[in-house]
């Protein structure tokens, strides 16, 4: 199918690109990696009447570490993130889950920032970035505005952003010295939506717990950050006890739905196996 007719614009900079989405607003949608937006207009489940492609903005694809957070902009692409010899060294959750994002071909043209922007129940970063307390970066010609990850994820394919602001960084906390975690998924061949996924973030000092983070993908209308679960670590020295109470918690979190990956119980015993399994790696 034939999406439905849009004006194109792409724009050579951040201004120009801030000045269309201010003066379209609603009817205007940005375009950068193309992976979930593009196959949303063949089948009109989004019929966007302007397209703003900022692919062309110069300095949007950074990666780099500066002022005790890890810094993503706008148009660094999945692969990126995967070859990444700072994320493979110290952010190990980031690193577990860029090689299992959807395949190759996403990998090479998706965004990070697009992702998470797109709020997909199924979206792997969104988790991630909840697990790290990370936020997101969203600038309009008003001004810039940093809005925490659990308070941009508003709902399914929806973000806190106005209608005239762009994401352009994403930020996740830079880790402790003494940090682990990982991103775990479950899904029926390479490439397909997660059945489960969960992500897990743990630092410690000393011999406990000092910050943790349990995130879940695919198992509610939106990623969904485990509060109880990780209360039920936060200050331990991460004992079985510990780990089989924050996995309980993290499955009765969880908001599954019965479908043709799996019923309810199933998926909410997965989420308990998968925090079981990254909590105890942590230790």
């Amino acid at each position: 199918m034939y999406p439905p007719r849009f004006e194109y614009f792409a724009p050579n900079s951040l201004e120009e690109a801030l000045s269309l989405v201010n003066t379209y607003g609603d009817d205007c949608k940005i375009l950068s990696g193309g992976m979930s937006l593009i196959p949303m207009m063949k089948l009109r489940f989004a019929s966007p009447a302007v397209i703003v492609d900022i692919n062309r903005l110069p300095g949007l694809d950074y990666l780099e570490e500066a002022n005790g957070q890890l810094h993503m902009g706008a148009l660094l692409r999945n692969r990126s993130s995967v070859r990444s010899e700072l994320i493979r060294a110290r952010y190990p959750t980031v690193a577990a889950c860029a090689p299992l994002i959807s395949d190759p071909v996403v990998r090479n043209r998706g965004t990070f920032v697009g992702s998470v922007s797109h709020a997909d129940p199924q979206g792997d970063w969104g988790a991630v970035m909840l697990a790290m307390n990370g936020e997101v970066v969203a600038r309009s010609v008003s001004g810039e505005r940093v809005i925490p990850a659990d308070s941009f994820i508003i709902g399914p394919f929806q973000n806190s952003m106005s209608s005239n602001e762009i994401a352009v960084e994403a930020r996740v906390p830079a880790p402790g010295e003494r940090t682990s975690g990982t991103y775990l998924k479950l899904e029926r061949k390479i490439g397909d939506f997660a059945t489960v996924g969960v992500a897990v973030y743990v630092s410690m000092n000393g011999g406990s717990v000092s910050n943790a983070g349990i995130a879940l993908t695919g198992v509610g209308p939106s990623n969904i950050k485990c509060r109880q679960a990780e209360s039920q670590i936060i200050g331990s020295t991460l004992s079985e006890g510990s780990i089989a109470a924050a996995a309980n918690a993290a499955a009765q979190e969880a908001q599954p739905k019965s479908d043709h990956r799996g019923s309810e119980q199933y998926k909410r015993e997965v989420v308990r196996v998968f925090v079981t399994r990254a909590l105890r790696a942590a230790a």
